[in-house]
């Protein structure tokens, strides 16, 4: 074993053993896309598979940073360590996270069962983060029994967070709008459970009852689940109780779907593969343009019309396909 080797062994050691100071530097190198990172979470990755990650997803402004601090605090009460990976959007000057979550979650930064990771979008759609598959699994193999995924706000079909998490609840509030309208954007199609937060307000029985309706049009016999629907108030800590069973009362069913079950975690099995292919595939294309004064002559030349996007494209992928 080279000494080289050893050191990463030795890393990846201080990481299975839980110690956030080796966990946070390897968050780093995944987040900056360091060549080493892909060594380390390889040698991880056999350690994974223990932590229940559950996704929380929802329009922005439905309390989604309020609704995961309160739920941290529940699992604790529980012995369960947490993990917190909030996906912020990018800071239109630096490319990192704003850090909100960070903020919200203040309560929790001297808890050692507690560890949170702010991320950026970085133009990703999805509502994740292209770092989220890998940091989601340095905090499984460090022992995490919980990872809540916290989605950057998402509509349409921005709903990646499904193919991550083993329960996805989707947050929803009274009063932003035609309900309806939001049901058939096809974000509510994802959800394991339905939070719908601040419920003291005025429409939050309209909410529950377009989505009641919604569902009885579902087929749900496939899965044998139907999303509970849970009312919330996150600020004074109402229903968050019933939230947590709720989820847990998806992992119980899920574990005794036998097929299903397996059939879901080979999806998500499936989708982290495709995103670990679809990355290296971007990053040996722009590799392929060349250094920064063969790319801005290349960028000439677009410009001049000597060439076009689509010869330059196909060159590049042609290029790849030799090597």
């Amino acid at each position: 074993m080279s000494a080289d080797d050893a050191a990463i062994e030795a890393f990846v050691a201080r990481i299975l053993e839980g110690s956030v100071r080796a966990g946070a530097r390897a968050m780093r190198l995944v987040d900056d896309r360091e060549p080493i990172a892909r060594e380390i979470l390889d040698r991880l990755y056999r350690h994974t598979g223990r932590a229940r990650v559950i996704g929380i997803t929802g329009n922005p402004g439905s309390g989604k940073s309020t609704l995961t601090d309160r739920l941290v605090s529940h699992y604790r009460t529980q012995g369960k360590r947490v993990g917190v990976v909030a996906v912020d959007p990018s800071s239109p000057f630096t490319g990192g996270a704003i850090l909100g979550d960070r903020i919200r979650m203040n309560q929790h930064a001297t808890d050692p069962g507690v560890f949170i990771r702010s991320l950026a979008t970085r133009g990703n759609l999805g509502g994740l983060s292209r770092s989220t598959n890998d940091v989601v699994a340095i905090l499984d193999a460090m022992g995490f029994d919980i990872v809540l995924l916290e989605t950057v706000g998402v509509g349409q079909d921005e709903v990646e967070v499904v193919k991550l998490a083993h329960t996805s609840v989707v947050v929803l509030v009274p009063g932003l709008g035609d309900d309806i309208q939001a049901i058939k954007a096809g974000i509510l199609e994802i959800a394991d459970v339905f939070a719908v937060n601040k419920a003291d307000r005025d429409g939050a029985d309209r909410t529950i009852r377009d989505i009641r309706n919604l569902q009885m049009l579902a087929d749900t016999a496939a899965t044998g689940w139907t999303p509970p629907i849970i009312r919330t108030v996150a600020t004074t800590d109402d229903g968050v109780a019933d939230l947590v069973e709720a989820i847990a009362a998806h992992d119980t069913h899920g574990r005794a779907a036998g097929s299903d079950a397996a059939e879901r975690l080979r999806r998500r099995e499936a989708h982290i593969l495709e995103s670990l292919i679809r990355d290296r595939l971007v990053e040996r294309m722009v590799e392929a343009l060349g250094d920064a004064a063969t790319r801005r002559a290349l960028l000439d030349r677009l410009v001049a019309r000597e060439t076009t996007p689509y010869a330059e494209a196909q060159r590049v992928l042609d290029e790849l396909l030799r090597g």
